[in-house]
C-alpha cells in the first residue's frame, strides 16, 4: 500500500499507542487497500470543514508510520505526519523515552525528556499542521472544534514512542502491546520524569596550552537542564557539593559520559578515573573532534567548545587554472590535453599566500601560527598543502565543475573556482546577455525577429566555445532560418568556416534545399541521398542526409571535416549509444572534423519542449542543460 494523494489524520487513544492513523480522500473518493479496516468516520472536511462521514482506512501507528516514512506522500496532511514520524524517530534514537502511567492507568512510553532545540523544533512543526492532519472534531463542541496542533503533535510523538520497545513475545509492564493496568506506579512514574527533567547535561571544554609537551586537554562540564546557565566542571561534583547540583548529579554525570562514550570511544578513559574530571588527548584526537567527531557529539547534546584562541576557519577547495587559449579562434573542446585541478587553501576565505601554504606544508602539528593566531590544521589539510595538484579534468568535466561550482576528489565534494578562458566560458553560459553580440549576417535574404536574433547570438556564443545548443522553439517559429544564419556567420571565420551537414527525415530534405536557396542565395547545398550520392568537390555550403543514410554511410560522413552538424527532428536521438539510426550520429563527427566543430539539434514535436525528453539532443549538441533544468 501506498498513501499517495491521501490524506492522514491521527487519532489518540489511551493508552497511546492505541491511537489510530485515518488515511481519506479529501476528495471523498474509497481509501486505498492495506492494513487495518475500511471505516466511515466524521471528519470536518474541506472545503467547507463541517464535519461529515468520510470513507476511510483505519490503522495502528505501527502499521502506519513505516507508509508514512516510505517517502511516497504528497497530501499536505500526510507530509506533515510523515515528518513528525521522523521527529519521533529521531527522539527515540537519542534516548529520549520515559515510562509513564496513562490518566486511564495503562503502562505507556512517553519522549522525554527534551532539550530547548528539541522543543523549538516541534513548536515550529505544529505551527505548520494542516487542518486536514487533524480533522477529527473535538466532540461536544458547537461549531466544530479541531483538536490544538501542539498537544496532538505530542501525543503522535508518545504514540511513535510507546510503540518502539514492545515486542509481540514481551510480557509484563512497558514491554508487552496489551494494556497493562500500572496505576500504582503513577507517583514512581512521576519521580522518574521529575529526576529526568532535572538531570545534568555533559559538555567538553577543550584547552590549549602551548608551553607543555601535552597541549591539549579536554575537560569535562555539566550544566542542569532545568537552569542551562548553570555550569561546573566535574571535578568540582567530586569535592564540595556545589550549589545548584543536588547529590544525584555525579551518577547523572556518570551515565551522561557511559552514553557519550559510545558516540566517541576516547571519553571512556574518564570513566576509569577516580574523578572523571579532563582528558590529554594526542594530536590525532584533536584532528578527530575538528573533522567530524565534535558534531556527532553535538548531534548526541554534548556540545564541545573550542579555546577561545584556536582558529578553525582553515578551508580547503580546488582551482581550476585555464592555460592561455590558442590562436585561431579555437572552441572551448579544441584546447590540448586536460585542466589542471590544483588545492586552495583559504583562512575565513582569503586564500593563503605562497609564505603561509610553506609554513602550513612543513607544520608536523595539528596548530600552526597564521596571521598572528594559532590555526587548527587537519592532516589532510595540511598534506594538501603540500601536495597542491589535486588532478585534472577534460574539458567537458572541467566546464561542468565552472557551472555548478562544485567537482569531486577522491570521492570527496569540493568546492571548485574555475580562472581565466573557463571563468569566462562559464561566466556566458550563466549569463546569455554575456554572449558577444552577433551582427545578422550580411548574405542572409531575410529578417530576423528579435527572439531569432537571441537565438542566432546564443548558438554563435555556444558553437564559439566549443559547445552546441538545442534549439527548441515551437514548429513554425523559423528554427530553419535561424540555422542558416549560423551557417553564414561562422562562414566569416577562416576558423569556423566549412561545410555544414544537416540530418533529417527524408521528407525535410526537399525544405531544407527550398530554404537555403531562398535565404542563402549563392550557398553550395547538395544531397547526399540516394544512390549516385558523392562528397567529391566538397569545401563548404551545406550537404543534407538523412538518418537513414547517415547509418549506411557513418563512414564516409566521418572521414570529412564538418564545420557544423545540424540535426532537424532530434527527437529521434533517444540513445546515441545505440544501434539505431541516432547511434552513429556521435560516431560520425570525431574523425574528421575539429573538435571546436559546432553541433545543433532541433527537435520539434510538441512533447520535445520537456527537458527530460531533450537530453540525448543535449547531449549529441553538447548543449548545456537549460538553467534549473535536470
Amino acid at each position: 500500500m501506498t498513501i499517495g494523494f491521501h490524506a492522514v489524520t491521527f487519532t489518540l487513544a489511551d493508552p497511546p499507542r492505541a491511537g489510530t492513523l485515518l488515511v481519506w480522500s479529501p476528495d471523498g473518493d474509497a481509501p486505498p487497500d492495506g492494513p487495518g479496516d475500511a471505516v466511515r468516520v466524521t471528519l470536518a472536511t474541506p472545503p467547507a470543514g463541517h464535519p461529515a462521514p468520510v470513507p476511510a482506512r483505519r490503522m495502528s501507528v505501527a502499521a502506519g508510520v513505516p507508509l508514512l516514512l516510505a517517502g511516497q506522500a504528497t497530501d499536505p496532511a500526510a507530509a506533515f505526519w510523515a515528518a513528525a514520524a521522523r521527529e519521533a524517530l529521531h527522539l527515540a534514537a537519542r534516548g529520549l523515552l520515559l515510562p509513564a502511567v496513562t490518566p486511564a492507568g495503562y503502562d505507556t512510553w512517553q519522549v522525554g525528556p527534551l532539550t530547548a532545540d528539541d522543543e523549538a523544533r516541534q513548536a515550529r512543526l505544529a505551527a505548520a499542521m494542516p487542518a486536514t492532519a487533524r480533522a477529527t472534531p473535538v466532540p461536544g463542541r458547537t461549531p466544530p472544534w479541531l483538536p490544538d496542533p501542539t498537544r496532538l503533535l505530542r501525543d503522535f510523538l508518545d504514540a511513535v514512542a510507546d510503540t518502539l520497545p514492545r515486542d509481540d513475545a514481551a510480557g509484563g509492564a512497558w514491554s508487552a502491546l496489551p494494556p497493562t493496568p500500572v496505576g500504582r506506579l503513577r507517583d514512581w512514574a512521576a519521580r522518574v520524569a521529575a529526576d529526568a527533567d532535572a538531570a545534568v547535561r555533559l559538555s567538553l571544554r577543550l584547552e590549549h596550552r602551548d608551553t607543555t609537551d601535552e597541549p591539549w586537554r579536554l575537560v569535562a562540564q555539566v550544566h542542569r537542564r532545568a537552569t542551562p546557565g548553570l555550569l561546573t566542571d566535574t571535578a568540582a561534583l567530586w569535592g564540595a557539593p556545589v550549589p545548584g547540583f543536588p547529590p544525584w548529579s555525579r551518577d547523572a554525570t556518570l551515565l551522561a559520559l557511559r552514553h557519550a562514550a559510545r558516540v566517541w570511544p576516547p571519553l571512556a578513559r574518564l570513566l576509569d578515573t577516580a574523578v572523571p574530571d579532563a582528558l590529554t588527548l594526542t594530536d590525532a584526537q584533536v584532528v578527530e573532534l575538528a573533522t567530524g567527531e565534535a558534531a556527532r557529539l553535538g548531534v548526541d547534546g554534548v556540545d564541545v567548545h573550542w579555546p577561545a584562541g584556536i582558529d578553525r576557519g582553515l578551508t580547503a577547495s580546488a582551482v581550476l587554472r585555464a592555460p592561455a587559449r590558442r590562436a585561431g579562434g579555437a572552441g572551448l573542446l579544441a584546447e590540448p590535453g586536460e585542466l589542471a585541478l590544483h588545492w586552495r587553501l583559504d583562512l575565513h576565505g582569503t586564500p593563503l599566500t605562497p609564505a603561509e601554504l610553506a609554513r602550513l606544508a612543513d607544520a608536523h602539528r595539528p596548530v600552526v601560527r597564521l596571521r598572528e593566531r594559532w590555526v587548527l590544521v587537519p592532516a589532510e589539510l595540511a598534506r594538501r598543502a603540500r601536495e597542491p595538484r589535486a588532478g585534472s579534468l577534460a574539458a567537458m568535466p572541467a566546464l561542468r565543475a565552472a557551472l555548478t561550482g562544485a567537482t569531486y576528489v577522491d570521492g570527496e565534494r569540493v568546492d571548485v573556482h574555475a580562472e581565466g578562458w573557463l571563468a569566462e566560458a562559464a561566466r556566458r553560459l550563466t549569463d546569455g546577455d554575456a554572449m558577444p553580440p552577433v551582427d545578422v549576417p550580411a548574405a542572409l535574404a531575410a529578417t530576423l525577429r528579435d527572439y531569432q536574433r537571441h537565438g542566432l547570438r546564443w548558438l554563435a556564443g555556444l558553437t564559439a566555445l566549443g559547445l552546441g545548443g538545442c534549439l527548441a522553439d515551437d514548429m513554425g517559429l523559423g528554427k530553419t532560418v535561424t540555422l542558416i544564419a549560423l551557417h553564414l556567420h561562422r562562414q566569416g571565420d577562416p576558423a569556423t568556416a566549412g561545410a555544414t551537414l544537416v540530418l533529417c527525415p527524408a521528407s525535410l530534405l526537399g525544405n531544407w534545399e527550398r530554404e537555403i536557396r531562398r535565404f542563402a542565395p549563392g550557398t553550395d547545398v547538395r544531397r547526399f541521398h540516394g544512390p549516385e550520392r558523392t562528397l567529391d568537390g566538397l569545401d563548404d555550403g551545406f550537404v543534407l542526409t538523412t538518418w537513414a543514410t547517415l547509418r549506411r554511410d557513418a563512414a564516409r560522413l566521418a572521414a570529412r571535416r564538418w564545420a557544423l552538424l545540424v540535426a532537424d527532428e532530434a527527437q529521434h536521438v533517444k540513445n546515441p549509444h545505440s544501434d539505431s539510426p541516432p547511434g552513429p550520429l556521435c560516431a560520425a563527427t570525431p574523425p574528421g572534423s575539429p573538435p571546436d566543430g559546432g553541433r545543433c539539434s532541433s527537435p520539434t514535436r510538441p512533447n520535445t519542449s520537456r527537458t527530460r525528453t531533450r537530453r540525448p539532443s543535449r547531449h549529441y549538441a553538447r548543449s548545456p542543460p537549460p538553467p534549473g533544468s535536470p
